[in-house]
């Protein structure tokens, strides 16, 4: 099926279906047994049974497998740290017990600096980030829709740029998969190390967020609701944004900041070593779908030796919240399937392969990087998943980049770039969906606010692959 434009059909019909439903299942879905149709020259019965045969198949791949368990399991991690009231003995410290944080700047850098230091997971990034700084937040006037804003522009951006979490597993796992498949050769840890440089719409968020929080400069819709919430006094201000509800809401019997530190310190910290270990000794030859699996078993154990020893929760509990949390993470770990599944079906069909063909000696190699950023940022934008959107580009953009010469280092970098870029704009991204939730911000509010920051990094980004594909 290699070279044929019916290798187009599949992942085009999960962009158009996305854009018309926005549901991002059911698209996979189409275009997945739409690609083993033509497989499987259009005999529906053997099309239905490849397509279940090909998804059990996945498991059968350990990067994939652990992946998904991490996915699943770092859900738990998050609903425990929350239900022992290690978050709300975090947002105690900061708002009771320390006068460190005194002015609108202050409480915004706070949110800002847990966005960054808590790199493992999107979600875990927004939410503790969230969570914590709201208190101060509303008590220093400053809007929701701001607060959002910070949540959600350093949850994903730094959770591509560092390689020790789920993001640089999924990033290695799907550039591994190429190497397998012989389109390219080398160590998947050191290419991904290498495109780091080249994700730059997530080295421009991230710079333009804290630009943002330094000036205080707002444009856009942003600078209405903050103007607004200027204009109230702490009274009106606490009774409209609930400080009281907030604290009351995160009550506990024993809140204690170290029910939520010590899990994410150990899942932290066990990343590196674990990389250390399958990698005898070299990080940067590590497993990094292994590490972030051992690291989330390893804060499991001993989170659930702690709050054992201290009571912090009953095993009763402590088992609630353990499936809680991971039936709050199916719904991404369905898409995660369907997306590693769609991706191994393109490098079937020769998708990849045949972009490559029609590519070569008519757009130029300088190019290729920022037509595969816009053309991830659309899919992202469409589907509202930046790793469903890294499993279709990254085989096509990797043979696009071998076949017409372009950099592979900045190609991959615009996957990733596009990816975030596309999640962080569309109205229907879980990680956007989340960061209005824990900043309690109307999520319509949320989304046209932060749109103008997007789009600036967005446009810089574009101009930077532009340059860096005709300089390299």
């Amino acid at each position: 099926m290699e070279h044929s434009f019916l290798s187009l059909i599949p992942p085009l019909l999960a962009i158009i279906l996305a854009i018309i439903s926005k549901d991002v299942v059911i698209s996979l879905v189409t275009g997945l047994f739409t690609g083993y149709l033509i497989l499987n020259g259009f005999n529906f019965p053997e099309a239905f049974t490849s397509l279940f045969n090909g998804i059990i198949a996945l498991f059968a791949e350990g990067w994939i497998t652990r992946t998904l368990f991490f996915s699943l399991l770092v859900g738990s991690i998050i609903r425990l740290i929350i239900d022992s009231g290690g978050v709300a003995g975090f947002v105690q410290f900061l708002t009771e017990k320390s006068h460190t944080i005194n002015s609108k700047r202050g409480a915004l850098l706070l949110a800002y600096i847990v966005g960054v230091v808590i790199f493992i997971e999107s979600s875990i990034t927004s939410l503790v980030a969230g969570t914590v700084a709201r208190p101060l937040t509303d008590k220093y006037g400053v809007s929701r829709q701001k607060l959002a804003y910070v949540c959600d522009s350093t949850s994903a951006p730094v959770c591509s740029l560092i390689a020790m979490n789920g993001w640089g597993a999924l990033l290695i796992g799907l550039i591994s998969t190429q190497i397998t498949a012989s389109t390219i050769t080398g160590n998947a840890t050191e290419l991904f190390i290498q495109s780091i440089p080249f994700n730059f719409y997530a080295i421009a968020a991230l710079l333009l967020t804290l630009v943002v929080i330094l000036s205080g400069k707002d444009i856009g819709p942003m600078k209405t609701y903050e103007a607004q919430t200027n204009l109230q006094n702490n009274e009106t201000n606490s009774s409209q944004y609930g400080i009281n509800d907030t604290l009351s809401e995160t009550k506990h019997d024993n809140p204690r900041m170290s029910h939520m530190l010590i899990p994410l310190f150990v899942l932290i910290t066990t990343v590196p070593i674990s990389l250390y270990l399958t990698g005898d000794g070299d990080i940067l030859k590590g497993s990094g779908s292994t590490s972030v699996f051992y690291a989330v078993i390893t804060s499991l154990l001993v989170t659930f030796i702690y709050f054992m020893a201290t009571k912090a929760m009953s095993k009763k509990a402590f088992y609630k919240s353990f499936y809680q949390g991971i039936a709050d993470m199916l719904p991404i770990v369905v898409i995660l399937i369907l997306a590693f599944a769609i991706s191994k079906l393109t490098n079937d069909l020769g998708t990849g392969k045949y972009l490559a063909s029609l590519a070569q000696g008519v757009v130029s190699p300088a190019l290729i990087a920022v037509i595969v950023f816009l053309l991830s940022s659309l899919i992202a934008f469409s589907t509202g998943t930046s790793w469903g959107t890294f499993s279709i580009m990254m085989p096509i953009a990797i043979a696009l980049s071998v076949s017409t010469g372009a950099n592979l280092s900045l190609v991959i970098g615009a996957v990733v770039s596009g990816g975030i870029f596309g999640d962080h704009a569309s109205p229907i991204s879980d990680t956007t969906i989340i960061s209005s939730m824990a900043a309690r911000c109307d999520h319509i509010e949320h989304v046209t606010t932060q749109l103008p920051y997007a789009l600036i990094a967005g446009g810089v980004s574009a101009l930077l692959f532009i340059i860096a594909g005709f300089s390299l």
